[in-house]
């Protein structure tokens, strides 16, 4: 199979798992935003989740990409054992040092997060991360190995253990038991059990090597990972530091409140993440193996082109309908914040458009780069959040993340071009950048005075014209019926 079909095989059964286990994991929303009291509670959900969002990229510290580049470097099963090995210990043991620090110091670092009252919430959940950070080599072999399948269903088998353990708590026990009391404390306790069944079912990818630590490979690996943990801090902070940030620049219980809102609104433009996240599993292991091959480079263009058109479709998609998709979250106020998701969806096609053009320095090992542009990046989401916070509040995050991750693409794309050249179709992005903008206006703007029912029929509309002029140009129906002779 060659490596472009093998991408769009394993793009669909990655993505078709990602979109299930996120429409699973949707399900919470509505759960938790119709039935918690107060915005203020999903807000310490969104306030601890962003936290271990930036741990797991500490506690990795870039190992999953490291892994991928080392074990394509060589052809030798034992070597490769090797890697994988050594990528375990080195994770697995820095995972473990968390885990017994947080439990002896708990206490204190609770208080420092504003937790007092509540240090087990913390517990919970930076247990759950040390697992994670374990759990992700693991993972990255899976993937390494080809076998979506297997990898899908621990993701799938996670989400919906988690949704219906959910559902148990927060409607089915209310229900059953008048005295029941609905608490965000359950969020966390359920988090831990899915986690914890995940790590022990995953026993084979942990136990089907021998544990070799092998000192050689481990500095080599460090000295190329200890970049990626630089860009990985400055691009997960571009994620969440707005989130972090919220409820410390503004008073605690405002500051949580305005977070709940943001935070809710954001999950409807999660979609733009889940496309990238599962272009990005089936994308990473195939750019390292065909590292060698004197056609990579035209592989990565085509791919960025395609992952552009895929993220402008979702993009799309979710304005033309975000009259019904705006119901996923409660009317606790929180729907005051659907301005942030058109910018939000912005940022993240931006994200992935910078995952894309990482790997000019990854396959050059100059991961230095993408810290250095990451940090930039990073510098101006947190300049913009501090600045703009105290007058904007949450709209404030969106736009600091936009700010934040266009500094990091175009950097990333200007030193690209002069050390690591690849001819990007610049005219073809360009001219589906701009259709896409002129369909975005169209539908945010154009059909906002029609009935609910009349937009999303003129929504639609416009949404398969869209896909006909991408069909029409890139001759998809041709190549359709030349692969079926």
């Amino acid at each position: 199979m060659t490596p472009i079909k093998r991408l769009f095989k394993d793009t669909a059964i990655y993505g078709l798992s990602s979109i299930l286990g996120r429409f699973l994991n949707y399900l919470l929303v509505p759960l938790y935003t119709y039935t918690l009291a107060k915005c203020s509670d999903y807000g310490i959900i969104a306030d601890l989740y962003a936290q271990t969002a930036l741990l797991l990229v500490i506690l990795t510290f870039g190992m999953e990409t490291t892994f991928f580049r080392f074990i394509n470097k060589t052809e030798d099963p034992a070597e490769q054992k090797r890697v994988y090995s050594t990528s375990l210990i080195l994770v697995g043991g820095v995972a473990l040092v968390f885990a017994v620090v947080v439990m002896v110091f708990l206490d204190q670092i609770a208080t420092a997060l504003g937790y007092a009252q509540h240090k087990w919430y913390v517990g919970m959940l930076y247990l759950c991360v040390a697992q994670d950070a374990f759990q992700a080599i693991m993972f990255a072999y899976l993937r390494n190995q080809h076998k979506p399948y297997k990898f899908a269903a621990f993701k799938l088998l996670f989400i919906g253990m988690s949704v219906g353990l959910n559902i148990m708590c927060f409607i089915v026990f209310p229900m059953q038991d008048a005295h029941w009391e609905i608490n965000v404390k359950y969020v966390f306790i359920i988090n831990l059990i899915c986690t914890t069944t995940i790590s022990l079912l995953m026993v084979q990818e942990w136990t089907c090597v021998r544990w070799v630590f092998d000192r050689r490979i481990a500095r080599s690996m460090l000295a190329y990972s200890w970049p990626l943990l630089v860009l990985g801090i400055a691009g997960i902070l571009n994620q969440v530091a707005g989130q972090i940030m919220l409820p410390r620049v503004l008073e605690t219980e405002d500051g949580r409140t305005q977070l709940g809102i943001y935070e809710a609104c954001v999950k409807i433009a999660m979609i733009m993440a889940l496309i990238t996240q599962a272009f990005r599993y089936a994308y990473e292991p195939i750019v390292f193996g065909s590292a060698r091959q004197k056609d990579s480079k035209e592989l990565y263009a085509k791919a960025m082109k395609y992952f552009i058109i895929f993220t402008l479709v979702a993009y799309l998609c979710v304005i033309a309908y975000l009259d019904i998709l705006q119901y996923i979250i409660g009317n606790h106020g929180y729907r005051e914040g659907l301005g942030v998701i058109p910018v939000v969806m912005a940022s993240e096609v931006m994200m992935g458009i910078v995952f894309n053009l990482s790997f000019w320095y990854k396959l050059i090992d100059k991961t230095i780069y993408g810290a250095f542009f990451s940090i930039a990046g990073a510098v101006v989401l947190f300049i913009m959040n501090m600045l703009l916070i105290p007058s904007m509040g949450y709209m404030a995050c969106a736009w600091a993340a936009f700010a934040g991750y266009g500094t990091t693409m175009l950097l990333s794309y200007i030193f690209g071009q002069r050390l690591n050249p690849i001819s990007y179709p610049l005219g073809e992005i360009a001219f589906y950048v701009i259709l896409a903008g002129v369909f975005f206006v169209a539908m945010y703007f154009g059909t906002r005075k029609l009935e609910t029912f009349l937009a999303i029929f003129v929504n639609t509309i416009l949404i398969l014209l869209f896909l006909g002029i991408v069909m029409r140009k890139e001759k998809i129906v041709d190549a359709f019926r030349t692969h079926q002779k």
